[in-house]
């Protein structure tokens, strides 16, 4: 009786739990790599947006759900024009980084490859990713609007980036 009674706890404790509005030290300064192999820290991708929405998309070129959702997600692209969409990539191949990007029509906003990889990296860790795709809001200011979302057709998506812009 004793367990049931802290697994019930444990349970509404957890889902009562806010997601985070704000990155950590350690996810702002895990490094990404660009499309022309220059490593650059998390806040300075987010410095580079400071004061726009930031649609954030993490994917990979090998998984499925995440290509079912690129079409969708080049919807949003053109739907909202004036989002910067920041894509975040957990493949290990590059050339293959490189070819699902013009693959899947996915040649606007910034990319960046995940350096230490899905288990390995800070910011990864920081978000608890454990899907892909995974979709996050950043507003104008910095903050985290919208933390999980692992569909592209998720309505938390719309309603996010519609009451920021």
């Amino acid at each position: 009786m004793r367990f049931i009674l802290l697994f019930i706890f444990g349970n509404l404790f957890i889902s009562c739990a806010q997601p985070p509005t704000q990155f950590d030290t350690t996810s702002l300064e895990d490094t990404f790599v660009t499309l022309d192999a220059v490593d650059t820290p998390f806040d300075e991708i987010l410095e580079k947006h400071k004061g726009k929405t930031i649609f954030i998309d993490i994917w990979a070129s090998w998984c499925k759900d995440c290509i079912i959702g690129m079409p969708k997600v080049n919807k949003l692209h053109k739907k909202y024009p004036d989002v910067q969409f920041v894509f975040l990539t957990v493949d290990h191949d590059v050339v293959k980084w490189k070819k699902g990007i013009q693959k899947f029509k996915i040649e606007y906003g910034d990319h960046y490859l995940i350096k230490r990889g899905w288990k390995g990296s800070p910011f990864c860790t920081f978000i608890d990713l454990d899907w892909i795709p995974r979709y996050m809001i950043i507003d104008t200011t910095g903050q985290i609007t919208l933390f999980k979302a692992t569909k592209a057709t998720d309505r938390n998506i719309i309603k996010s980036l519609d009451s920021l812009l």
